[in-house]
């Protein structure tokens, strides 16, 4: 099915006809036509005719009364001003539609009935919402008592789409009746219509006499002399009072002036109205039947000189139109017919596909020299028509070198070229999108290049692209980051996942028959090395130690690092002789000093082995011995190399569990005090107790010190416990002391207390918080605590006893 086509010499007046019913289906033709009216009033500047004065309530007269919202009183005294001065008619733009001061109100009532009914007050509507908050429209009317003693008009004033006022009506329905508007009152030509009309905005707003309320009012002759058969409109033109309206011409208005320009716009019988729509659609059909007379019989200038005349003729009538009748002639449509039709003869005297096509050409080279990457073009020979700077700056070609030579000169392999012309019909290129290939810079240095291939159908033949990328540093990055997830950065040894995956590996490939045994290697007191002199030294002992392990041992084992202070090594395929020789040989290399820089250290170590299957079935089961092993080597001090027995896992989970039951024994209160009493022989008289702690386990019953207090003395729970008990005998002797009895209370101290710093705050607290007399404690200390920290504990030492409390 063939697609319909309209005959060449129709498509620009179709184009025009369509882009018309666009705008107008838009609603963008009334956009249009307040834009084209608002230039017209600039041209069409005429004078107000003096007869309405605005007596405006300005900044000056608010401040010279003093005080706001007026007294309305002010008021009556203004109309009666106004009468005096032979004023024809009297408007407010001023809100009476609520009370206020009786005597004032009263006043201005009297005002109104001496006016004889030749004052106008005014109503309008305004949105509101009611009880349910449904939009509603309240009307606001002056107060009946004003009311009956003046006209009612309506002030309100429609404001189109754009937030201006162009339009007035000559008056609206309030309470269904109705009401004139109030320029319509003061005119004096309201026939009962309730159509809007066009302001005349052209009136000039400097030309429009205004008072200020406060001349007026005080009555000065030469201000009421202006005022003699005037018809005055009364408001607010100070900003603080918000009663402003936008305008065509630029200014923003005040109500009252709004009011007076609209009633000017009647008295000067300059009430606008547009013109009939179908002098528009006449005067378009005029313009389409001459263009399609005269399309082909005239050159493009001359038909563009023609339009440009018609355009001007058209407006030119339009202002001469508006200048002398109220009437304003509607030629938006036809300006914009006549635009559409300059542009079609554009679009008719240029070759749009080549214009097209040299844009998207000029478009793509500006792309292309901007990109990041680097970009080649080649055509349907190959050969190189596009070299961005990006792509100069990897290869070291210029574009005045490259261009026109075979693509292959930038592959270090030229079959790696992989562009293929296609048979027709065919996809033009059989080939992944991106590939990675050895690229060949202009100096001849090989590197690794990405290639992001494209391939087109040009206007003459397939044309090919290629964005190419140089990914060295890429690479080198990767393999940056596997070296240092796979390696120890400071010995240059396997780290512990390397480790893990080669005996993990190891093991699925091991058959039955053979074993695989893992050593830990730790360096004993290396703490020491490092607190003595910083860890710069220790990494060089740490490097030194590392290469002394891997030359006692066969070149198919492996060695690393697990961090800290231990090595691992894996021995495959050997027996328990080998696995000996190789424990004692690692052993033997420390036996000289190690050269870490500018010192020697002489270094000890400590070595635990597992096999496998003996010890365990994987890395993880295989490490773990090994490392208890290597602990036990570490706290033994007869033994440097210890295998791994399986009771060494059994007493840590023992350990283990207990360390887990003291700690709920601490939340749960399971631990008692008992204390041994200490007897003077002479009389048989109790002196002392010591305070000794036992546990209450709930499936053991009383489970002895001996049983726990070690592990509680390496544990977290140390602190909580040595605390609770320090502070149980302070309260038990704190008792016997207010019984009467002096009995010295003695407490073991465990190392945690000591190694901490803080005992004598500690003890000063408990006994604060227990009122003990520091004389009926005995604090108790092994050697051993001492020798551990012997400077600090015994400074800490004196200051307990400066406190009373006795040390042994």
């Amino acid at each position: 099915m063939k697609t319909y086509r309209p005959p060449k010499a129709l498509r620009p007046h179709i184009l025009v006809a369509c882009a018309l019913a666009v705008i107008i289906l838009s609603g963008l033709d009334a956009a249009l036509q307040h834009v084209l009216n608002d230039y017209r009033f600039r041209w069409t500047s005429r004078a107000a005719s003096g007869d309405i004065v605005v007596v405006a309530i300005d900044p000056p007269s608010i401040e010279r009364i003093g005080v706001w919202p007026w007294p309305r009183r002010l008021h009556g005294e203004l109309i009666r001003r106004l009468q005096q001065a032979g004023a024809r008619d009297i408007a407010f733009d001023v809100d009476f539609s609520a009370p206020s001061d009786p005597a004032s109100d009263a006043a201005f009532v009297a005002a109104l009935q001496d006016a004889g009914g030749s004052v106008v007050l005014p109503s309008f509507q305004q949105p509101a919402r009611d009880a349910d908050n449904r939009p509603v429209t309240h009307v606001n009317k002056p107060l009946r008592v004003f009311a009956d003693n003046a006209w009612s008009s309506l002030v309100n004033v429609p404001i189109d789409s754009d937030g201006l006022v162009r339009r007035y009506p000559r008056a609206g329905l309030l309470d269904g009746l109705v009401t004139p508007s109030m320029a319509a009152v003061l005119a004096g030509r309201f026939d009962g219509g309730t159509e809007h009309f066009l302001i005349d905005f052209g009136i000039r707003r400097a030309s429009l006499p205004v008072i200020p309320y406060i001349d007026a009012l005080r009555g000065e002759p030469d201000v009421l002399a202006r005022l003699k058969d005037k018809t005055v409109i009364v408001g607010g033109t100070a900003l603080e009072l918000g009663d402003r309206f936008g305008t065509p011409n630029g200014a923003v208005i005040s109500g009252p002036v709004l009011q007076a320009i609209a009633a000017e716009s009647i008295l000067q019988q300059r009430d606008l109205r547009l013109t009939s729509r179908w002098l528009t659609l006449g005067a378009l059909t005029a313009l389409f039947v001459v263009m399609m007379a005269l399309w082909r019989r005239l050159s493009a200038g001359r038909r563009v000189a023609l339009l440009i005349a018609v355009a001007a003729i058209a407006e030119g009538a339009g202002l001469l139109l508006q200048s002398l009748a109220p009437v304003v002639l509607d030629t938006t449509l036809f300006h914009a017919a006549i635009a559409f039709y300059l542009v079609a003869i554009a679009l008719d005297e240029i070759d749009l596909r080549t214009l097209l096509g040299l844009i998207a050409e000029r478009r793509f080279h500006r792309i292309a020299m901007s990109l990041g990457d680097g970009l080649v073009c080649a055509d349907h020979q190959q050969r190189i028509s596009l070299w961005n700077s990006a792509a100069q700056t990897i290869f070291g070609y210029s574009a005045e070198e490259i261009i026109g030579r075979p693509f292959e000169v930038l592959l270090a392999r030229p079959e790696d070229l992989l562009f293929a012309a296609s048979a027709p019909g065919a996809p033009l290129m059989q080939v992944p999108r991106t590939l990675e290939v050895e690229g060949r810079r202009r100096n001849g240095e090989v590197f690794p290049l990405e290639l992001s291939l494209s391939a087109w159908q040009g206007a003459d033949a397939v044309q090919y692209g290629a964005v190419v990328r140089d990914v060295s540093a890429r690479k080198a990055e990767a393999a940056r980051i596997r070296y240092l997830a796979e390696y120890d950065t400071i010995t240059g040894l396997p780290n512990r996942t390397t480790f893990h995956a080669r005996v993990t590996t190891a093991i699925a490939s091991e058959r039955e028959d053979a074993k695989l045994a893992v050593l830990i290697v730790g360096i004993d007191e290396f703490q020491e090395i490092n607190d003595m002199l910083g860890h710069a030294s220790g990494d060089l002992v740490l490097k030194a130690a590392g290469e002394r392990i891997q030359n006692a041992l066969p070149p198919e084992s492996m060695v690393a690092r697990l961090g800290g202070d231990k090595f691992a090594v894996a021995l495959f395929h050997h027996d328990a002789a080998e696995r000996r020789a190789a424990c004692e040989r690692i052993v033997s290399v420390f036996g000289a000093p190690l050269a870490a820089g500018p010192r020697q250290h002489l270094v000890k170590v400590s070595i635990g082995t597992a096999t496998c299957p003996a010890d365990g079935r994987s890395a993880d089961e295989l490490i773990g011995a090994s490392h208890l092993a290597q602990g036990r080597a570490k706290a033994d001090k007869h033994r440097t190399i210890v295998a791994f027995e399986h009771t060494f896992r059994q007493e840590l989970e023992a350990r283990l569990t207990l360390e887990a039951e003291l700690t709920l024994a601490v939340e749960r209160g399971e631990f008692e005090l008992f204390y041994q009493p200490q007897v003077r022989l002479s009389d048989n008289a109790v002196v002392g107790a010591e305070a000794l702690i036992r546990w209450r386990h709930p499936t053991r019953g009383l489970v002895p010190p001996g049983a726990f207090i070690p592990v509680v003395n390496t544990s977290s729970i140390s602190d909580r416990v040595a605390l609770w008990v320090l502070e149980t005998a302070c309260r038990q002797a704190r008792i016997w002391e207010e019984a009467g009895k002096a009995i010295r209370i003695g407490v073991n101290l465990s190392p945690s207390q000591v190694l901490s710093g803080t005992l004598s705050a500690t003890v000063r607290t408990v006994l604060s918080q227990t009122r003990l007399t520091p004389a009926l404690l005995e604090l108790e200390v092994t050697e051993d605590i001492i020798l551990a920290n012997a400077e600090n504990a015994l400074a800490m030492f004196r200051e307990i006893q400066d406190l009373g409390v006795h040390m042994v």
